[in-house]
C-alpha cells in the first residue's frame, strides 16, 4: 500500500509528548506559551519549513508538519522551550505519514485525551491552525486534514455518547473536594489565578455549592474581575495572597507561571488546607506536605480517577473508530487523487493532441471522413483509458509514485508538481 504523503520531497510528521509518557513535570518543561508558539512559528519560516501546526496544552505539546526529517520539528519545540532533546528522546514520539495522520484524528476527536472523549482539545488545533495559517504556514493538505478532523470531532460528539456525563480534570476537581471537605457551601474557597482548567472548576463549584465565600486572586487583577463579574466572586489583590491563604479551607492553583507561586515559607495554617494545583508546570512547591494539615493534589491524580462515566464512554469507542476510519479514508482518498491527478490530466493533453494530429491526417486522406463522428468515438476512448489509468492509481495496493513515473516515461509527458 501506498504509505508516502510529501510535499516537496518533505513528509508528514506528528512529533511531541504527552501525559501518556511525560509525566507533570517533564510535560511543564516543553510547554509553549503563547510567545514560544509565536517564536517557534518564525523559526520555522526561517528554516524553510513549508506547513505545520503547534498544540502545547497542560497534557501535551505537539507539531503536525512537513520536514525532511522529524529532527527539525524536534528542534523546534526544544529550542522554544526548557525542554532538552535527551528528555524528549526518553519521552517523546515520531509518527510519519499515515500514522501521523490518524494520531491528529485520535488526538482531535478525544480518543487520544487523558480523560477519554474530552473535546476541548479541538478547540486548541483550530487555534493552532488559524495562528499558522495566518503565519503563511497553512498549506492546502493541512487545510484539508484539519476540517476532516474537525468534521469526524462533530460527528462523534452528535452520533456517540462518548463524551456524555460530566468527566473531565475540572469536574474530578469538584467531586474530590465534594467527597473531601465537609459542609463545602460554608467554606472558604480561595481561586488563585485564571487557567482554564481553574475557571472550570471554579464555575462548577458556584454551580453545585451555592457557596458565597469563593474569593479569587490573579496576577492581572482585570482579568480576575472580568471572571468575578460572570461568577459573583469576591477579588482580592495578589498582595494579599498570603492573608487569603491563611482564611482559606481550599485552595485551587490555576495559574500559568513557570515556577511555583505557593510553597512553604507562605503559609501560616491554624487549620486544615486543601490545596489542588491544577497548573502545568506545577505551581505549589512539594514542601507545602511538610506542614501538619495540609493535603496536596495536583492534576495528574485528579486525571487517573475513573469512575462509571469512564466505563460508559469506552464502550463508545468502537463507534467513534468507525467514524474516525470512514472520514480519514476520505481524506486518504483526496490526498491520492491530488497527487496522481496532473498526470492524468497531462495524459489526456497528450492524447488529445494524438487525436487532433490524426484526425486531421486522416481527413485529409479519406474523401467524405465524418470528423464530427471521429471526434466523438475518440474522446470517448480517451476518456476510457484515462479512467484506466485513474483506478489504478487509486488501487490500495498501487505504488503510486513508481505508476506516476512510469505513466509520464511512457507517454513522454513533463508534470510540474507544486
Amino acid at each position: 500500500m501506498e504509505k508516502n504523503i510529501t510535499s516537496k520531497h518533505h513528509y508528514f510528521y506528528a512529533v511531541g509528548l504527552s501525559y501518556k509518557k511525560a509525566d507533570a513535570e517533564i510535560r511543564g518543561k516543553f510547554n509553549l506559551d503563547a510567545a514560544a508558539k509565536t517564536r517557534l512559528l518564525e523559526q520555522a519560516k526561517t528554516e524553510g519549513i513549508e506547513s505545520l501546526i503547534v498544540t502545547s496544552t497542560c497534557n501535551r505539546t505537539e507539531i503536525y508538519g512537513f520536514a525532511e526529517h522529524p529532527f527539525q520539528l524536534i528542534k523546534l519545540i526544544c529550542e522554544n522551550s526548557q525542554g532538552s532533546v535527551e528528555a524528549f528522546q526518553k519521552v517523546g514520539f515520531v509518527y510519519k505519514n499515515q500514522e501521523a495522520i490518524s494520531h491528529l484524528f485520535r488526538v482531535g476527536t478525544g480518543l487520544d485525551s487523558q480523560i477519554l472523549g474530552d473535546f476541548e482539545i479541538i478547540a486548541q488545533i483550530k487555534s493552532s491552525f488559524a495562528q499558522s495559517k495566518a503565519a503563511g504556514l497553512a498549506n492546502t493538505f493541512m487545510e484539508r486534514l484539519v476540517n476532516a478532523v474537525i468534521q469526524a470531532s462533530k460527528k462523534i460528539k452528535t452520533d456517540t455518547e462518548i463524551s456524555s456525563g460530566a468527566t473531565s480534570v475540572s469536574f474530578a476537581a469538584v467531586q474530590y473536594i465534594f467527597k473531601n471537605v465537609e459542609d463545602i457551601g460554608n467554606k472558604n474557597i480561595l481561586l488563585f489565578g485564571t487557567g482554564k482548567i481553574g475557571r472550570n472548576t471554579c464555575e462548577n463549584l458556584v454551580k453545585h455549592t451555592k457557596n458565597e465565600h469563593i474569593t479569587l486572586i490573579n496576577r492581572t487583577k482585570a482579568k480576575a474581575e472580568a471572571l468575578a463579574g460572570k461568577l459573583n466572586l469576591i477579588v482580592k489583590d495578589y498582595s494579599e495572597l498570603h492573608l487569603e491563604l491563611q482564611k482559606a479551607d481550599v485552595v485551587v492553583v490555576a495559574t500559568g507561571a513557570q515556577n511555583p507561586t505557593v510553597d512553604k515559607a507562605i503559609l501560616n495554617l491554624k487549620k486544615p488546607l486543601l490545596i489542588l494545583d491544577l497548573s502545568i508546570p506545577k505551581n505549589v512547591n512539594q514542601d507545602v506536605e511538610e506542614i501538619e494539615g495540609v493535603t496536596l493534589i495536583h492534576m495528574d491524580y485528579l486525571s487517573q480517577l475513573t469512575d462509571e462515566t469512564l466505563e460508559n464512554r469506552k464502550k463508545h469507542i468502537p463507534a467513534a473508530e468507525a467514524i474516525i476510519e470512514e472520514i480519514k479514508e476520505e481524506f486518504i482518498t483526496w490526498t491520492k487523487g491530488r497527487k496522481f491527478a496532473p498526470t492524468i490530466n497531462a495524459l489526456k493533453a497528450k492524447l488529445n493532441a494524438i487525436k487532433t494530429s490524426e484526425l486531421d491526417f486522416q481527413s485529409k486522406k479519406i474523401s467524405n471522413f465524418n470528423e464530427e463522428q471521429a471526434e466523438i468515438i475518440s474522446n470517448r476512448i480517451i476518456q476510457k483509458i484515462t479512467t484506466h489509468f485513474a483506478n489504478h492509481l487509486k488501487d490500495d495496493d498501487t505504488m503510486v509514485d513508481e505508476s506516476i513515473e512510469w505513466i509520464e516515461k511512457v507517454f513522454k509527458i513533463g508534470v510540474t508538481t507544486k
